[in-house]
């Protein structure tokens, strides 16, 4: 009988394709360094072919070894959904559930969303993970996260996907700026040369790009955020303007600033909440169960309610 290769030998091979260092590959798997090369190796015996080139200054992937990490992420994954079965197979809804989210969603509706699921669900179990969306599609599919709470449009082919709402992009800008001046500013009526945006990676920078008609590469302004909160303080610097989703305006992204944001007139670039999973998965329930949630927390007219308290720079009066 021809000999198969272990799973802890592909967890071991994966682990140091996405490190591409012994130590910290080891370190990852929580076994020595002799242990990950021995394993290794027996993995390249195993198969009849050089997976890794290695010396003392790099690691190294072969031709033969990418094609093998790609298809060992496959064989990881359906194992994790074979446990995920049997450890679900006396109450779905019981257990521990990995959700990733983009960082213009985690700070906004994962606390409310922790809070729903404690209620509804008591048995269920919630880890968190804030990352960008390409990171977050590579762990759901790999299986290190169950589900991600992303932002359409994106590439989502060969993941199950379910829609929950649809929200704008907002106009912030510092108070008294010229972009500010319009109760609802038009697309057309801004400035594209000073449009301030988050740093590649970050999908609210290609919606921001395609909400003011400009291209994915554009970057008129050159200066570019890390996050959320370092927009936040360019804008009120008065560099420029940026567009901020509607869900931080409200949860209160603009408190202690003197940034003011403005509903854009239609049609007002939006975006897409959206939940992801592999189409294999096994915890169907529990993503219909924590879909629901979402799609409540995005529709809910308390969402809207909480302007008042969140944000000192939108109007009361264009709340109605």
């Amino acid at each position: 009988m021809t000999a198969l290769p272990s799973l802890r030998q592909l967890r071991y091979l994966v682990t140091l394709a996405d490190t591409l260092n012994f130590t910290r590959a080891a370190e990852a798997c929580f076994v020595t360094q002799s242990t990950l090369s021995g394993g290794i190796q027996e993995l390249e015996r195993v198969l009849g072919a050089t997976l890794v080139e290695r010396d003392r200054q790099r690691v190294v992937l072969t031709p033969v070894g990418h094609d093998v990490v790609a298809r060992a992420r496959g064989l990881l994954s359906m194992a994790g959904d074979l446990v995920a079965v049997a450890a679900a197979s006396g109450d779905p809804m019981a257990g521990l559930v990995r959700l990733g989210a983009i960082p213009t969603i985690a700070p906004f509706l994962l606390p409310p969303l922790l809070k729903a699921a404690r209620t509804r669900h008591p048995g269920l179990r919630v880890a968190l993970r804030e990352d960008q969306t390409a990171r977050l599609l590579e762990r759901v599919l790999d299986a290190s996260l169950d589900f991600a709470l992303i932002a359409l449009p994106w590439d989502t082919q060969g993941l199950r996907v379910k829609e929950l709402f649809a929200e704008e992009l907002w106009l912030i800008a510092a108070r008294g700026d010229p972009a500010a001046r319009r109760t609802r500013p038009t697309v057309d009526s801004l400035d594209p040369l000073r449009l301030l945006l988050l740093e590649e990676g970050h999908c609210l920078r290609s919606h921001t790009l395609s909400g003011c008609g400009l291209s994915e590469s554009a970057n008129p302004t050159g200066l570019e955020a890390t996050s959320v909160p370092t927009l936040v303080q360019m804008v009120e610097e008065g560099l420029g303007f940026a567009l901020l989703p509607e869900m931080a305006v409200r949860a209160g992204a603009l408190n202690a600033t003197d940034v003011v944001a403005r509903p854009i007139a239609a049609p007002a670039p939006q975006r897409t909440i959206a939940m992801v999973a592999r189409a294999t998965t096994t915890r169907a329930p529990v993503f219909e169960a924590v879909s629901t949630i979402l799609a409540e927390l995005g529709a809910r007219p308390a969402r809207r309610q909480r302007a008042p308290r969140a944000s000192p720079g939108v109007d009361r009066g264009r709340e109605r």
